[in-house]
């Protein structure tokens, strides 16, 4: 409800309905801290990726649908406008991005020169090749089009915005998109993979969360579930063990185990709202956390051990996409 609210309120001041709705579900992502179990959220992932495809899917075929409709009004000279006037709106499109995106770049290298270059967290250094690279990756898409599509049929010059929008998306995704792997080579652009570099902080900084959290347990079971924390800190490998013995221990280890885990929980979502890892960090070590919980209640309701995902499985799968258990 609140979502068409926000709609219905964005159309009642005069504002984009369509930009409106996604600063709001940025903001909604980043400020909003909703509990969710991890069956669900593993099941909503895996559900929204579907439902995201195929709306991106259906979304490039309305506007062909949209599109071909006003092609085939066009005499010769209404053509060549209206493919002059894409070509001029493209051109605009990528020469802003490059202009501002290189100012912005200038900027930075200028204040690192300056005052020293100390990230929150590993990042790649400004350099002009990076700036390059992040101004010609400016593809449009599916935000563009449902922008154009939003406005009311009797807008003036609507079919040649349609067009417009349409042209922008396609010369951006096939010519920045084909080239952009040119572009990298030709700077000699080299990945020192910070997302892997975060992923392995965070990892190391969930467990020892997980380790304080049972500081003043003292108990058999509180051991046992200390020494699988401290096997996973040296060894990421060791997976399948700390999960089997978790999930075939008494109730009381399972549940020392859920709570270590919502301590690691709170240290990564701690260490992503101060800007310490990015989102796909977050992300990979959430999903890792939630196939862990997952193992532990599946086993404990089959009452036999079931191995946690090995975390090979785990970093293969993209943001946002669960991994296979």
């Amino acid at each position: 409800m609140l979502s068409f609210g926000v709609w219905i309120a964005a159309e009642r001041l005069g504002l984009s309905a369509v930009l409106t709705m996604v600063c709001f579900a940025v903001t909604l992502k980043r400020t909003r801290r909703r509990p969710m179990a991890a069956r669900m959220r593993i099941a909503t992932n895996a559900v929204w990726s579907a439902v995201v495809f195929a709306l991106n899917i259906l979304a490039f075929i309305f506007i062909g649908l949209q599109v071909r409709p006003i092609l085939g009004g066009l005499d010769r000279a209404e053509l060549h406008l209206y493919l002059g006037v894409t070509g001029a709106v493209l051109a605009t499109a990528i020469g802003v991005r490059l202009a501002w995106h290189m100012s912005f770049n200038a900027v930075l290298r200028w204040r690192h020169r300056r005052w020293g270059y100390h990230p929150p967290r590993p990042l790649m250094r400004p350099t002009v090749g990076t700036g390059l690279v992040l101004s010609w990756a400016g593809m449009r898409g599916i935000v563009t089009l449902a922008a154009a599509l939003a406005l009311p049929a009797a807008f003036p010059q609507r079919d040649l915005i349609l067009f417009a929008a349409f042209g922008v998306v396609l010369g951006t995704l096939v010519v920045q998109g084909l080239t952009l792997k040119a572009l990298l080579r030709m700077l000699r652009l080299r990945d020192d993979d910070p997302v892997g570099r975060e992923t392995g902080a965070a990892r190391e900084r969930a467990y020892q969360a997980g380790l304080a959290s049972l500081t003043d347990v003292q108990s058999p079971d509180a051991d046992k579930v200390r020494e699988k924390l401290r096997t996973l800190l040296v060894s990421p490998e060791a997976d399948d063990d700390a999960a089997e013995d978790a999930a075939d221990g008494a109730a009381r280890q399972r549940a020392l185990y859920r709570q270590a885990l919502g301590a690691a929980r709170e240290a990564i979502q701690a260490m992503r709202d101060e800007d310490e890892i990015g989102d796909d960090a977050f992300l990979q070590i959430e999903q890792d956390l939630d196939w862990r919980e997952m193992a532990i209640g599946g086993a404990a309701r089959a009452g036999r051990p079931a191995p946690a995902p090995r975390p090979e499985a785990l970093a293969g799968a993209g943001p946002g996409q669960p991994a296979p258990p």
